[in-house]
């Protein structure tokens, strides 16, 4: 089974592109969601990070998220600390649904798969590219974040012109070129050269 990654920096429209793929009957792995799920309930990982941030990190088994994202989006080094604990997991937890996958391909989006080095297990890498303003406020709009934030975020995400450079395949979702049309395009080739 071919094995697709889908990446993108904050509000190029990941999951939008993955939700057109999953209309096409293609599995999509959210590596974010497996990442929050994992953080509330795989015991070791729990453990790590409340060693490292401290039990008040958690209310009972809730990991208090916002306290999280300003601790570690101000401190680098303890982004990476934590990183280290969550992308090993995750991976992990990713290869394993995708073994348990029937389909031609499979796809897994996440933010930081170049930088968490997890591009090497994949055969296909697709970058969504969108313009700079437009992906500010998106993000802006779904998380009810300051641009402040959504700009702290991007600064700790690879530059994006990097991104797509590295990817073998991009999808643009400026609000301006159709986005089906691409998508359906690269089901195709995916199809193909799954075969």
């Amino acid at each position: 089974m071919l094995k697709v990654g889908i990446t993108g920096g904050i509000g190029a429209g990941k999951s939008v592109v993955c939700r057109v793929f999953e209309t096409l009957g293609i599995p999509v792995f959210n590596a974010d969601d497996a990442a929050k799920k994992l953080m509330e309930t795989d015991s070791a990982l729990i453990a790590a990070i409340r060693g490292l941030f401290g039990d008040n990190i958690y209310t009972g088994h809730r990991l208090d998220r916002k306290k999280l994202a300003s601790i570690v989006f101000e401190q680098p080094v303890l982004l990476e600390k934590l990183n280290a604990l969550v992308h090993p997991a995750t991976i992990a937890y990713g290869r394993k649904w995708m073994e348990e996958q029937d389909a031609p391909y499979t796809i897994k989006e996440a933010a930081i798969f170049f930088e968490s080095g997890s591009d090497k297990e994949m055969d296909v890498m697709i970058g969504v590219s969108a313009p700079e303003e437009l992906r500010i406020k998106r993000a802006m709009q779904r998380s009810g974040m300051t641009r402040e934030k959504v700009l702290q975020r991007m600064a700790s995400q690879m530059d994006d012109a990097e991104k797509m450079k590295r990817c073998d395949y991009i999808v643009t979702n400026d609000d301006v070129t159709a986005l089906i049309p691409q998508v359906v395009d690269l089901h195709k080739k995916l199809i193909e050269k799954a075969r």
